[in-house]
């Protein structure tokens, strides 16, 4: 089973797949409140299951990639 990496582990992974796309723009293509999207990417919250797929569709990459070991 795939174990959840650490919060600040996927705030840096978000913040270097979003690269220079800003932030209020990512939120507002994926539904995504930008203070969430903050919290997210400073790793002080793990994205709930909806906003994990969201993202994961929007960079190409899975769910398992940007989360789990």
């Amino acid at each position: 089973m795939n174990k959840l990496i650490e919060p600040v582990e996927i705030g840096r992974r978000l913040r270097e797949l979003r690269g220079d796309v800003p932030r209020s723009v990512l939120c507002r293509k994926l539904g995504i409140s930008y203070s969430g999207m903050e919290y997210y990417e400073t790793g002080k919250r793990i994205p709930p299951d909806y906003a994990k797929v969201k993202l994961a569709n929007y960079f190409g990459k899975s769910v398992q990639e940007i989360f789990f070991e």
